[in-house]
């Protein structure tokens, strides 16, 4: 059976303040691509997972440099479609301590954001694919591309491919008159695996974890109050097999602990929980979990507990790494799930 993930959605510029300085401070920016669906292919080209990453982008010069870094990655490039004017951009300070990491978008009328429907081939991209990934940040761009979503989904419900998302709800996205709770649950049915955290569900569907505040964890996320948050999402949900609750508790900026649960068939797995002291950039945290979700899930088939400790290793690790992109190996969170978090030179 083919192990080929697609995955569709928005890559843009991150332009990132260099160290730790604020906006008002920088006179450069670190130039490096990222978005939501091209760092969740990106994890899995690194494992060995053969990945195309299907999006719009403008005929220039920045968009062709994009395009290079994503092959750089090993992640397939050929299902891209071209039009519009322009790549979108976010801006990114990193925090430190108290002070919070910000993110400014430039991504109005960028070529994603006019998709339409018809102007991908679904047919031919999903040809000997067996899963398709997207974030709820796609349908939060534009009306034609949530449209386009759906039809993504619906194609892959007709050929038989497991469909996966990360709900990741962006308050600052929804701004083309409808709001996910309208949009959202005619995508999510279609959906087999189900990844989010407390948030997402809240703020998406209105479904709140039993005796958690967010604000208030200082670290401690107990994995047992989030079953409810599960069993709801199923209820709302049945064609979806699985559901998977990232748990993030943020002491500060630099300092976070981190874990997740997976529900299915019935039975509440848990992972350990890792304690993050020193970030280097949290930003592709959830997308370097559910791209180490998929590997598991597709190489560890029938162990739910192994899938779930590979997500929350390699997405622990990406926690160490600059970028969007989850720049790890196999091998490396293998290593970190086998209890070694010594970080001893590898000679």
């Amino acid at each position: 059976m083919s192990k080929k993930v697609i995955t569709f959605g928005e890559i843009m510029l991150r332009l990132a303040t260099p160290d730790y300085l604020r906006f008002c401070q920088a006179n450069q920016f670190n130039a490096t691509f990222g978005g939501g669906e091209a760092n969740v292919a990106a994890s899995l080209a690194n494992y060995g997972i053969e990945t195309e990453f299907v999006t719009r982008l403008p005929q220039n010069d920045i968009a062709r440099a994009c395009v290079m870094e994503l092959r750089k990655q090993g992640i397939g490039t050929s299902k891209i479609i071209y039009g519009g004017e322009r790549l979108g951009i976010y801006f990114l300070e990193t925090g430190a301590v108290a002070r919070a990491s910000k993110v400014v978008y430039d991504r109005a009328h960028s070529s994603i954001a006019e998709i339409r429907p018809g102007m991908i081939d679904w047919n031919e991209v999903f040809k000997d694919a067996s899963w398709f990934h997207w974030t709820g940040i796609t349908p939060a761009i534009s009306e034609g591309a949530a449209n386009v979503c759906l039809e993504a989904i619906q194609a892959a419900n007709r050929l038989g491919i497991t469909v996966s998302c990360d709900l990741n709800y962006r308050k600052n996205l929804w701004k083309y008159g409808k709001t996910a709770h309208e949009v959202m649950p005619e995508l999510v049915a279609g959906c087999d695996i189900i990844l989010g955290n407390e948030e997402d569900a809240e703020k998406v569907f209105g479904i709140k974890p039993e005796g958690f505040d967010a604000a208030a964890t200082e670290g401690e996320v107990h994995a047992a109050s989030f079953q409810s948050v599960c069993t709801q999402l199923m209820a709302h949900f049945p064609r979806a097999r699985k559901v998977i609750i990232t748990l993030r508790g943020s002491i500060n900026a630099n300092h976070n602990t981190w874990g997740g649960v997976l529900y299915a068939d019935n039975r509440l797995y848990k992972s350990r929980r890792y304690d993050i002291t020193h970030i280097v950039d949290r930003v592709g945290g959830g997308d370097s979990f559910m791209g180490g979700l998929i590997y598991g899930l597709l190489s560890y088939p029938g162990d739910d507990q192994k899938a779930l400790d590979f997500a929350v290793a390699a997405s622990c690790l990406k926690h160490t790494i600059y970028g969007d992109f989850n720049q790890v190996t196999v091998e490396e969170v293998e290593k970190l799930m086998s209890g070694d978090t010594s970080g001893r030179v590898s000679r």
